[in-house]
């Protein structure tokens, strides 16, 4: 198992210049990849180009560049230019989003979004091995069939005709979506005890195309706190937990209540996304259950971080990245000393 660093995205209490010297920390102490991510305030590829050129090792990851945000050809650009100025380090994360964000604020229907990204990773493939762009699909044709359009190739030669490919997957059928089409799986909220039935629907997918789970890269995004109180420590995560599980999305239209659902917690998810929407935030953050925090986030002790890490590759995690719940620059530089530490103690670390 390798480690990763998610960023996330730029918020009133981070910096570029944090975000840059936590990416350069990870770099020197052999971290595999840096993941950004976007919602609609800070983009990805901004970030990860501006890290890139910072950097010398460590992958940069997108965590992930919004399907609706940009066509696919406009992707497989990006993605190319950022290969190349980074010398061969570029992941490509995608993830349609939610319906809030993709009709609100991108102006994009939300509807079938399995198919859209189907399509869209089709090109985006095409287009980054220099093929002619012709495609005829359901959401996308390439060229428009009743205009002065030609099919064209990318106009330069990156580093690699195939960039990996990753997608933010959170049901199950966008699992076997991600199993069939992709080179990994950006995960949310993975506990090792419930990952069996995950990566299951990973495992049909892979099936589709004559392929098993060797070589597929499991990537969840897991908090990490460490400290001495177990209790104290989870607190930091209640407010992430309550916001994704309670109001991340409509009433009917939260992947991550349903996901929360899926692993057995059900009525507390309810009960989360009752408080939540009813904006008593406060009370939607106590009443995350403390066992759903300490199962998806890595809580404690160096030791007890190391512990849960066999866990974490037991159940089938490749690169295990950290999101900080630090409080300042310094203490998620020594977090992530401590992680690399434990992954050390571990004896999981490749």
């Amino acid at each position: 198992m390798r480690l990763g660093l998610s960023l996330g995205y730029q918020t009133a209490w981070s910096t570029p210049a944090d975000h840059l010297a936590l990416a350069q920390e990870a770099d020197r102490l052999g971290y595999s990849v840096v993941w950004a991510a976007e919602a609609y305030g800070s983009d990805s590829p901004g970030m990860l180009a501006w890290i890139a050129g910072q950097t010398e090792r460590i992958d940069v990851g997108s965590a992930v560049m919004q399907i609706p945000a940009r066509t696919p050809a406009m992707t497989a650009m990006t993605a190319a230019t950022i290969d190349a100025l980074s010398g061969g380090r570029f992941r490509l994360g995608l993830g349609v989003s939610g319906p809030q964000v993709s009709e609100g604020w991108h102006g994009v229907r939300f509807a079938k979004p399995l198919a859209r990204t189907r399509e869209y990773v089709d090109i985006v493939k095409l287009a980054i091995a220099r093929k002619e762009l012709a495609y005829d699909g359901e959401h996308y044709t390439l060229p428009l069939p009743d205009g002065p359009g030609k099919a064209l190739r990318l106009g330069f030669h990156p580093p690699r005709a195939h960039i990996p490919i990753y997608l933010a997957a959170v049901g199950p059928k966008n699992l076997e979506l991600a199993g069939e089409i992709a080179d990994g799986w950006l995960a949310v909220f993975y506990a090792p005890e419930f990952a069996e039935e995950q990566l299951a629907s990973v495992r049909a997918g892979r099936a589709k195309v004559g392929k098993e789970l060797a070589g597929f890269d499991v990537v969840p995004s897991v908090p990490v706190v460490v400290g001495d109180d177990i209790a104290s420590c989870a607190e930091l995560v209640r407010w992430y937990a309550a916001l994704y599980v309670g109001g991340m999305g409509s009433r009917q239209q939260n992947f991550y209540n349903q996901l929360a659902t899926r692993m057995g917690y059900g009525d507390a998810a309810r009960e989360v996304q009752d408080l939540y929407l009813a904006k008593r935030q406060r009370d939607a953050a106590a009443a995350v259950p403390m066992e759903f925090i300490d199962r998806t986030s890595l809580l404690g002790s160096k030791e007890r971080i190391a512990d849960r890490m066999r866990e974490y590759a037991a159940a089938g995690v490749t690169t295990l990245s950290v999101s900080l719940f630090a409080a300042d620059r310094e203490s998620g530089v020594q977090t992530l000393r401590t992680v690399a530490e434990a992954l050390e103690l571990s004896g999981v670390g490749e």
